[in-house]
């Protein structure tokens, strides 16, 4: 981790950050706390409320938001980086982190009154899944929406609930503009509409509280639905389809460089500095590091740069574009591969709950089955390099208009 000078993180430091390096500093602060008390976390299955009012301080909940909206917009790289620095002292603490801070991101995709008025604060906290697991029944104004939802990440503690769900008229499916034959839309919703139910009993990431959670007949007005093929009131490189999922590859790359500095430090202390099993593979582990982090912040740095030029995804080469999903997917799968090496390195010592390599092992197991981490975006990726169909093009950055 890039040593800073830290800012202060503590109770009674109100003063919102508003630039991409007190948010950086305000988490790299912040991140000794939350590895002091990772334990306390994976316990308790989600982020303590005191915890959630920490990582809100950093401003990481904030850095989605425009700065025609008075946030400090920052870019996909900022955000990454940010990210990186919180799961760097918890896992559960950075990923949660990392999907409260789509707040900011989804504004763009409403229109700007609305969005002013769902947010008052722009450190406000959202959560849930996007995948169409529910049911919207079209009625005058708006729809009403029942269902079912798994991997609630920060839903203990969120403001908003987006959810996916498949439209309905009259207890009929809805076709698509598209020519789908059944179209779905993201709906938000209040936390105070939402049941969370609690099932986040698993391997690892533990502390994200990914529960499962439930919305039963609840009316959600036209205004606060989006989809991502309808930009409504940004502009800029953050104004995209798939901006969600960029800073996503922040939460493996902390845990990575986490383990990789223990297990230096565990090694220096144990006296193994000349052993040449200990050099060698801490060196491989690094060697793999960097490479992958490079791939992450320069596909990243080559998206801003045409986006921010004017530009949009499609003037992106096919490598270039391809690269962002891939990037993503390695990260994850190479922090998994670290983990693991570094934990046989340690051996017998690692075995044990107290040690942080056991949790980062499970952390990165459990990561490593979500989507962007799956053989899908090898698919998804493959298929747009050779001008095929790609399975979920939505990690590329294309959409369907649905009207």
């Amino acid at each position: 981790m890039t040593v800073v000078e830290p800012l202060p993180v503590h109770e009674g430091d109100v003063r919102p950050p508003d630039t991409a390096a007190e948010i950086l500093a305000r988490a790299e602060a912040l991140a000794p706390v939350l590895r002091e008390r990772a334990e306390e976390i994976e316990r308790a299955r989600r982020l303590p409320a005191d915890v959630v009012e920490l990582v809100r301080g950093t401003g990481v909940f904030r850095m989605g938001f425009a700065k025609d909206r008075g946030g400090p917009e920052l870019t996909s790289a900022e955000q990454t980086a940010v990210i990186e620095a919180l799961a760097y002292g918890d896992t559960g603490a950075g990923w949660c982190a990392m999907i409260g801070s789509d707040t900011g991101l989804y504004a763009s995709f409403l229109d700007r009154e609305v969005a002013d008025e769902m947010f008052p604060s722009l450190d406000m906290a959202t959560a849930g899944l996007l995948f169409p697991n529910g049911r919207a029944e079209i009625v005058p104004g708006g729809y009403r929406l029942t269902g079912r939802w798994q991997f609630g990440s920060g839903v203990t503690h969120a403001d908003w609930v987006v959810s996916g769900a498949f439209l309905y008229r009259d207890g009929e499916p809805e076709p698509g503009a598209d020519g789908s034959p059944h179209d779905s839309i993201l709906l938000m919703v209040p936390k105070s509409d939402v049941e969370v139910v609690d099932t986040w009993h698993t391997t690892g990431l533990a502390g994200s509280g990914s529960c499962d959670y439930t919305i039963t007949d609840v009316f959600v007005p036209a205004a606060h639905t989006l989809v991502f093929a309808d930009v409504r009131s940004g502009t800029g490189p953050l104004a995209q389809p798939e901006v969600h999922m960029r800073n996503m590859p922040g939460v493996a790359l902390g845990v990575a460089r986490a383990a990789l500095d223990h297990t230096r430090d565990l090694s220096v202390a144990a006296g193994r500095a000349d052993d040449y099993r200990t050099q060698v593979t801490l060196a491989d582990c690094e060697a793999d590091f960097n490479a992958t982090r490079e791939g992450v912040y320069g596909a990243l740095r080559r998206q801003h740069e045409v986006l921010a030029a004017g530009g949009s995804l499609d003037d992106l080469t096919p490598s270039e574009r391809a690269a962002l999903p891939l990037s993503r997917r390695h990260a994850f799968r190479t922090a998994r591969s670290i983990v693991t090496r570094l934990y046989d390195l340690v051996q017998t010592s690692a075995i044990y709950r107290p040690s942080p390599l056991d949790r980062w092992l499970r952390d990165t197991t459990t990561m490593c089955q979500h989507i962007v981490a799956q053989d899908r975006i090898l698919q998804t990726a493959g298929a747009h390099l050779l001008g095929g169909r790609p399975a979920f093009p939505l990690a590329l950055g294309i959409t369907s208009s649905r009207r």
